[in-house]
């Protein structure tokens, strides 16, 4: 009964990577999860390590319809009835690294000592249990947020949260929001 109750409400996943500040937080966070083995899910990577010192965190975006599980020969990845796609099923994944090609985010990892790939689950062990993931609830900045969309407007008056995006021909529709500029409504890369 609590997830449905969990899933019923409406907290939504954030991402403002205009925030990130690189302490790595969100990182050491996700590897404390013990559904994670002691790794972490995501990165938190330098824009242009030569130019800034400005990072960006990589976390999944959960698609609607995710190409990471269509492109899977082993159908190893499953994007359950709540809109979140999990890491590869240990018994099913035969470690191709096709969904890491196929991703326009560049998010799953192939695990090399363990011939798997792996990537964030929105810490679905915690927040099907009513919690907040765990990289956001340690990040300083508030790049990484998960709540309601109503406390995120009043957080941030001038950013819109967009979840639709252009990669080419290919729309992409996904669970998590990225902050944008008040006013945008999609994101387009060509």
């Amino acid at each position: 009964m609590a997830l449905l109750q969990t899933f019923a409400t409406n907290e939504e996943f954030f991402l403002d990577p205009q925030r990130c500040i690189g302490c790595h937080a969100c990182e050491m966070a996700c590897a404390e999860c013990e559904t994670n083995g002691q790794l972490p899910m995501i990165s938190v990577d330098y824009v242009d390590r030569f130019a800034t010192t400005q990072t960006s965190v990589q976390i999944c975006m959960h698609c609607e319809d995710p190409v990471c599980a269509k492109v899977c020969p082993a159908d190893a990845i499953q994007k359950d009835e709540y809109g979140i796609v999990h890491s590869a099923n240990v018994a099913r994944c035969i470690a191709c690294s096709n969904c890491v090609l196929a991703c326009p985010f560049g998010v799953p990892k192939k695990v090399e000592p363990m011939q798997l790939m792996m990537k964030c689950n929105m810490c679905y062990d915690r927040t099907s249990a009513g919690k907040r993931p765990m990289c956001a609830t340690v990040c300083p900045s508030g790049a990484l947020w998960y709540g309601p969309r109503e406390k995120m407007a009043e957080m941030r008056p001038n950013s819109t949260p967009v979840n639709t995006f252009h990669f080419g021909k290919q729309t992409v529709r996904t669970k998590v929001n990225l902050m944008m500029p008040k006013g945008s409504t999609e994101l387009v890369v060509d």
